[in-house]
């Protein structure tokens, strides 16, 4: 039995890792901005198509392939610091205080623009980058073969969780975040300035997609239409989660991974549905997330 429960749970919480960046990404911008990113996911996207480029390239340039780790921090850094103060200034900036309908839209349109800007950049050709993967090799516990990567992944989730929470609580702009979040009219007041505030949110929250998207590449690869797919994932997480709850993201990220994973191992045919399955559920029984409420949100 004990066989059985520990690849299930390994797979489901190395699944939770990859899902919990993008969720806690766009629950970080929310928490903020307050607007609903539906282009988030392309960043997920983005940073995994230049993950996979850039471990080729150093593969094919001879060099050494233990770099192909650093460049996967290292792209999702260069879409964020590329990316997220330009489309935050020059276009998500419009939408602060318009209406939902008008925030999904624009986001929605920038989602178009994004996706078909990686089919001419990158292609419609799937690509894979597997080297991080293969140098770490496999572990044996029990009698139980483990993906050392995946292990990998598991941690580096729960190092993302811990240094988020110790940025937000044990630093200067980490308080002013949670001022701002507290009340952003008041935190205006006192002279904060929040226009700083939210076009660097929105660039943490860019990272951290383009970081899920860059860790994904060596156990999933890369492929036109995985940024859509991650969106609605990322939503789904959110809503079990409670709009707004970065602690309450990590652990709605491992019940859709466990989720997925019971699915994959015992119905396979409610893989794709299973998150959506316990979304439904969890909203049924509280409408506003597990951890949420209609109190100001906090992250």
């Amino acid at each position: 039995m004990l066989y059985a429960i520990i690849p299930l749970v390994v797979d489901g919480l190395a699944n939770a890792a990859l899902i919990f960046f993008v969720a806690v990404g766009l629950t970080l911008v929310f928490s903020v901005l307050r607007i609903l990113n539906v282009a988030h996911g392309s960043f997920y996207s983005i940073g995994a198509y230049v993950a996979a480029s850039m471990g080729l390239w150093l593969i094919g340039s001879g060099l050494n392939p233990w770099l192909s780790f650093p460049a996967l921090l290292l792209s999702a850094a260069l879409v964020a610091a590329l990316m997220g103060p330009l489309i935050e200034r020059t276009l998500v900036h419009w939408t602060y205080g318009r209406g939902e309908a008008v925030q999904i839209l624009v986001t929605f349109g920038l989602f178009l623009i994004l996706e078909d800007l990686q089919r001419i950049v990158f292609g419609v050709r799937s690509i894979y980058a597997d080297t991080p993967m293969a140098l770490l090799g496999v572990s044996e516990i029990g009698g139980i073969i483990y993906l050392n990567y995946q292990l990998l992944l598991i941690g580096l989730a729960v190092l993302v969780l811990i240094g988020l929470r110790m940025f937000i609580r044990h630093t200067r702009y980490g308080k002013l975040i949670s001022a701002v979040v507290e009340d952003r009219e008041v935190s205006e007041a006192l002279g904060i300035n929040t226009r700083r505030i939210f076009m660097m949110a929105f660039t943490l929250g860019v990272f951290l997609a383009a970081l899920g998207g860059a860790l994904a590449t060596p156990t999933t690869g890369v492929a036109p239409g995985l940024g859509a797919e991650t969106m609605v994932l990322a939503f789904a997480v959110a809503a079990i989660a409670g709009l707004g709850q970065v602690e309450g993201a990590a652990v709605a990220a491992v019940i859709v991974g466990l989720a997925r994973v019971l699915a994959i191992y015992y119905v396979p045919a409610l893989d794709a549905v299973a998150p959506y399955l316990v979304m439904l559920v969890v909203l049924l029984i509280w409408p506003f997330g597990l951890f949420g409420s209609t109190q100001t949100r906090r992250i």
